[in-house]
């Protein structure tokens, strides 16, 4: 019951976060590597993470900028590989120590991103071919081994300038892709199975009831303050899987 339980707040927070800030779903990402075996956890949420995305994709269906979409998705594909060959190597203890790893190393990036300035030099670094390929690569790594490429998404979408609307919904349609992409690779690996598409399904209510509340938050709470929680959580997320 427990498990259940826990379950349930993991699909909640999927639901918040996919139509408020993706940062936050690192806390469900940390609770399903706790409550199953690391590796199995990443092809779980999976499953439950896209029925986020289709819940925040329905909210935010006319505010992606489809140009950051555009420049981004081919550098994931060499992120999605590099990550599919680094599951097949490593074992259960290694991955939920490297998710714990990846999810302090993106909560870092993001306190960087929020202490530098925002001039223009900052806002134009998203064109660059460099950097579209760094944040593709990385997020595709990022989201392959710890469904966690929320943060890359964040540093490049914050480069860009865009309005906050646009940003989630930008954010929306690029992992609804991007995760629907990696489903082939999780079969591959033997890690993902009809029963996680069965999980995801009876969780849907509770994503779907996340989804609004976050849609609601959006619209009435400050982003700047919004983020500080979102870092606060995501370091006390990653923190648990490496002490674990």
């Amino acid at each position: 019951m427990v498990e259940i339980a826990l379950m349930v707040v993991a699909a909640l927070i999927i639901g918040y976060s996919k139509t408020a800030l993706g940062g936050l779903a690192v806390i469900s990402v940390a609770i399903f590597a706790t409550i199953m075996p690391a590796k199995e956890s990443t092809a779980a949420i999976l499953a439950v993470l896209m029925v986020g995305d289709l819940v925040a994709c329905w909210h935010y269906r006319r505010d992606a900028d489809w140009c950051l979409i555009r420049r981004l998705l081919p550098a994931v594909l060499p992120g999605l590989v590099l990550g599919t060959l680094f599951l097949r190597v490593v074992d259960d203890t290694v991955l939920k120590r490297s998710i714990g790893g990846v999810l302090l190393v993106l909560v870092l990036l993001q306190l960087w991103l929020k202490t530098r300035g925002s001039g223009a030099t900052a806002s134009a670094t998203h064109e660059r071919p460099a950097a579209a390929w760094s944040a593709g690569t990385a997020a595709g790594f990022a989201t392959m081994t710890a469904n966690a490429a929320g943060a890359v998404m964040t540093l490049y979408l914050s480069a860009s300038g865009i309005d906050k609307r646009r940003f989630v919904g930008t954010n929306a349609w690029f992992f609804l892709i991007v995760n629907a992409t990696k489903v082939p690779f999780s079969v591959g690996l033997g890690l993902m199975h009809w029963s996680d598409a069965g999980r995801a399904l009876a969780l849907a209510p509770a994503v779907l009831l996340g989804g609004l509340l976050g849609y609601a938050t959006i619209k009435r709470i400050s982003q700047a303050r919004f983020d500080i929680a979102v870092l606060a959580a995501s370091a006390v997320a990653a923190a648990a899987l490496l002490v674990r």
